[in-house]
């Protein structure tokens, strides 16, 4: 006969763990979570006899602003929505409407130029 083992599983404040293992709080999960990231995949098909009328593919990465960086993902550095860098200059004050107008007028004259070519085009090829 053999003696008493060991128990496999100890309990610690109220958890059952495994022997060898230190609690860990939502905290620590976190961090090893954001430290080394964490990417899920998947893809959903939708087919009909064969036939694949839809695909999804996702893709979802969780990690730290550093170890993205690490990994090569900055995109937010130039969406000018999160990041100020990306956004043009904001000019002071009020501008003056005679110089928006200035500016506007070369602009409309393109277009008409350009309307006026396309009409004429339509009419070569109606006549």
């Amino acid at each position: 006969m053999t003696g008493p083992r060991p128990p496999s599983v100890v309990q610690n404040t109220g958890q059952v763990m495994g022997a060898g293992h230190e609690p860990a709080n939502l905290g620590d999960i976190l961090e090893r979570v954001l430290d080394r990231g964490i990417v899920i995949a998947g893809d959903i098909r939708v087919s009909l006899l064969d036939i694949e009328l839809l695909t999804l593919k996702l893709r979802l990465v969780i990690a730290s602003v550093d170890t993205a960086r690490q990994i090569g993902i900055d995109w937010w550095e130039h969406d000018p929505w999160l990041s100020s860098k990306a956004r043009p200059p904001v000019e002071p004050g009020p501008r003056d409407p005679e110089e928006v107008e200035a500016e506007r007028r070369p602009r409309v004259a393109g277009r008409a130029e350009r309307r006026a070519t396309q009409e004429e085009e339509w009419d070569e090829l109606d006549g």
